[in-house]
């Protein structure tokens, strides 16, 4: 874990995330040994870890803590999965997962923010992960099929390729809709079809991609 200044502050902040229900204490240590000031930009360092998203820059923010613990703690990871993250950002829930799985594939649509995230996780020692700048509504079919897929900006549906490409027993987490507050569901890859599981209401940006709400 890393001991810096804001090591109190983090674990405020681990605590707020149990009185909010969540239990799973593989997440909850995970997000206390990675420092999320890490991949703040300078002016909001002071709000690292308020729970509470922030701009990372291109119109993106980092996900409040609690929606990533939320996400994270749905896919139900026992640590030997396969991963795929749609919608990079800054690379800070991609830490987390790489934390918590075998192996982390994730694509970031925009460059900026591509370039952000490969520099934030270039501060760890991660060897498990794989980033790639692309239209994440494609997914990434040359690691397919995965054990677990996390997208982190609202679908109009299920993109068609992310279903092909979740492996039978598999398990996808994903805002869908676009009025706010928007559906987070858990879905889950059946032999004859999918299982939809209703987690809780959010506020997402919308995905962008040739299976979203805008084109590229």
């Amino acid at each position: 874990m890393v001991t810096d200044k804001y090591t109190f502050e983090r674990q405020s902040l681990i605590n707020t995330l149990r009185i909010k229900g969540i239990s799973d204490n593989k997440v909850l240590d995970a997000m206390m040994k990675i420092p999320r000031h890490y991949f703040i930009d300078p002016p909001y360092l002071e709000n690292a870890y308020e729970d509470r998203p922030l701009e990372i820059g291109s119109a993106q923010t980092i996900s409040q803590p609690y929606i990533v613990a939320l996400m994270t703690e749905n896919l139900k990871l026992k640590g030997d999965e396969t991963v795929l993250e749609i919608g990079t950002g800054c690379g800070y829930q991609t830490s987390i997962l790489c934390e918590l799985a075998k192996e982390v594939y994730s694509i970031e649509r925009i460059e900026e923010l591509y370039l952000k995230a490969s520099k934030n996780l270039s501060k760890f020692d991660y060897k498990n992960y794989k980033l790639k700048l692309d239209d994440g509504t494609m997914g990434w079919e040359e690691f397919a099929p995965y054990d677990a897929i996390i997208v982190t900006a609202t679908a109009p549906n299920i993109p068609e390729p992310l279903k092909q490409q979740l492996k039978v027993g598999g398990r996808m987490v994903i805002p869908v809709g676009k009025s706010a507050p928007q559906d987070l569901i858990a879905v889950n890859k059946i032999k004859d079809g999918f299982t939809i599981e209703y987690i809780c209401g959010v506020f997402f940006v919308p995905l962008i991609g040739a299976y979203a709400w805008e084109k590229d």
